[in-house]
């Protein structure tokens, strides 16, 4: 059963195995999860009361949809958005007679794609090279970060390792071996810093105590804006290209 009002539709599933009714919110659908003994009018009356949470739980979901379409085009062809260091620029596609999809970056992308491919759909391939592309180039400005702030109080990795992490943006190992997340490379370069200097400063602060955070000041007076951009627009970066 489908029940509107002016704010937004929802869906009533009785369930036997519910003990107490409860409301489910996914992008552009609420559904509304009841006991079989719980009388229909308590549950419009439940609905009712939660109203302004469902409206607000709706506006967050469709935010996180609409940055993440921002973040990743459908199709990876020519004119597509590339989503690079907190901007977004056009993707050129250029035959080659390569045998390998290269990409270039001069304000714009350029994918270079063999002439077998080009007449094909080549997305994926162009995607895959992207994310390669990316990677390489994170291992590159995070090799120079280290060197731009290492030396200051002391902090040397012992390795530096660009990973994918469906969880995590950086650590730091017991043997002081520096990973970050590539993913990082699409957001704007003083967040991948703060995350960088973040994980430099457990090689001497192990913590997240006072100390720990006074030592990121002393790199990143403002690393709570950078911290903030991170948390605010993390889930969505996450979901990657």
């Amino acid at each position: 059963m489908v029940i509107s009002n002016p704010a937004f539709s929802y869906q009533i599933r009785r369930s036997q195995r519910a003990t107490q009714t409860r409301i489910i919110v996914t992008p552009g659908k609420v559904e509304v999860v009841a006991p079989i003994k719980v009388a229909e009018h308590k549950i419009h009356q439940f609905v009712q009361d939660k109203q302004q949470w469902i409206i607000q739980a709706l506006a967050k979901i469709a935010a996180k949809s609409q940055l993440h379409n921002k973040l990743a085009p459908a199709v990876y062809g020519h004119g597509a958005e590339i989503p690079y260091q907190g901007a977004s620029y056009k993707l050129a596609v250029r035959p080659t007679k390569l045998k390998r999809i290269k990409i270039e970056f001069c304000q714009e992308f350029v994918a270079h794609v063999p002439d077998a491919l080009i007449i094909k759909d080549h997305s994926a391939e162009i995607k895959e090279a992207l994310i390669r592309w990316m990677k390489k180039e994170s291992k590159s400005q995070v090799e120079r970060l280290v060197k731009q702030h290492a030396e200051k109080k002391q902090l040397f990795p012992q390795t530096i390792k660009i990973k994918t992490q469906k969880s995590r943006w950086g650590s730091c190992g017991i043997h002081n071996d520096i990973n970050i997340n590539w993913l990082l490379i699409i957001a704007p370069p003083e967040v991948l810093e703060y995350v960088v200097v973040h994980e430099l400063c457990h090689i001497k602060v192990r913590n997240h105590s006072v100390h720990f955070w006074a030592l990121v000041a002393e790199h990143l007076p403002d690393y709570q804006n950078r911290r903030q951009w991170l948390k605010k627009h993390g889930s969505s970066l996450m979901m990657g290209l």
